[in-house]
């Protein structure tokens, strides 16, 4: 009895844990997106209609998948400024297949290929070549827009088709290659000493991205409806954005999945209320920067 007395006593009150900032980041995401909710709502009574939740859910869809893709990199440390334009590539690839009389099938796993193959590169050059990711993803990001620019001709491919039609209207896992990524990325040396392969891991984490990014192409035809050659940059700071509202930290060696994908849904919401409330679309960046702003700050408070 007096052990267990002892023990509850040791444990931090209600009034402490509210009072404690990292715990509150841990949380920073949620609690956002569920303030945003009720003043949205409270502003106009559409915001949670079910047409204007599921049109949210649609648009968040691919931002979801590239701010997972982003994750894995960010964890081991890293950042991935390819992702967006290696979506775009992944989407001429798509519709060069389409225009060619491929099948659909056929075509998505283009897509998925052509974003695995930049991020192969990636990963090698900074896996192996032991090259600054900032510069290597730079260049591909550049290199990627510029060859969607040939393949294409500068012209988009108009892609109709009917599943695509209905598609677009419709923590890292607990598993040993996860505690690599994070070991990789908080101690490099510790995890080389406990014999897991950082240059491995730097070459999987970037396939992973490239590959979601194909993945995300295809989002972006059934989206759009056309394969287009035009760079989306605001998919690239929209998924940091969700990375770090989402609590994963920028130095490697913590990270989640649901926290950048409830960052990407946010980041929706946020746009989407403020457009239902009449703010000009001048202002959202501002919003949209104030808020990742915010979140960053509370990230070094967390445990």
């Amino acid at each position: 009895m007096a052990q267990a007395a002892t023990e509850t006593a040791k444990q931090p009150s209600l009034t402490v844990r509210l009072k404690d900032v990292g715990a509150w980041a841990e949380w920073a995401a949620l609690v956002g997106l569920v303030v945003l909710i009720i003043v949205f709502q409270a502003l106009n009574s559409t915001f949670l209609s079910l047409g204007n939740v599921q049109a949210m859910l649609v648009a968040a869809a691919i931002l979801v998948v590239l701010s997972v893709g982003q994750t894995f990199v960010v964890a081991t440390g890293g950042i991935d400024l390819s992702i967006a334009s290696v979506m775009t590539f992944g989407a001429v690839a798509f519709g060069a297949g389409f225009a060619g009389g491929l099948p659909l099938g056929i075509c998505c796993l283009l897509a998925v290929a052509a974003g695995g193959l930049v991020g192969v590169i990636n990963g090698v050059l900074i896996g192996r070549g032991k090259i600054t990711d900032f510069i290597v993803t730079l260049g591909t990001l550049s290199a990627a827009s510029g060859v969607a620019l040939v393949v294409s001709d500068g012209k988009p491919v108009t892609v109709v088709n009917a599943f695509l039609l209905r598609l677009s209207t419709g923590g890292l896992f607990n598993s040993r290659f996860g505690t690599h990524v994070l070991a990789a990325g908080g101690s490099p040396e510790a995890a080389t000493a406990t014999g897991i392969s950082t240059g491995r891991i730097k070459i999987a984490v970037y396939t992973i991205a490239g590959l979601l990014a194909g993945l995300a192409a295809i989002l972006l035809v059934a989206r759009v409806g056309a394969a287009e050659p035009a760079s989306n940059t605001s998919f690239l700071l929209n998924s940091v954005a969700a990375v770090v509202l989402g609590g994963v930290s920028l130095v490697g060696g913590r990270a989640t999945i649901h926290g950048p994908v409830i960052g990407a849904l946010l980041l929706t919401a946020l746009a989407n209320g403020l457009t239902l409330v009449g703010v000009s679309q001048f202002y959202q960046p501002v919003a949209v920067g104030t808020v990742v702003v915010l979140a960053a700050l509370l990230t070094r408070f967390q445990r």
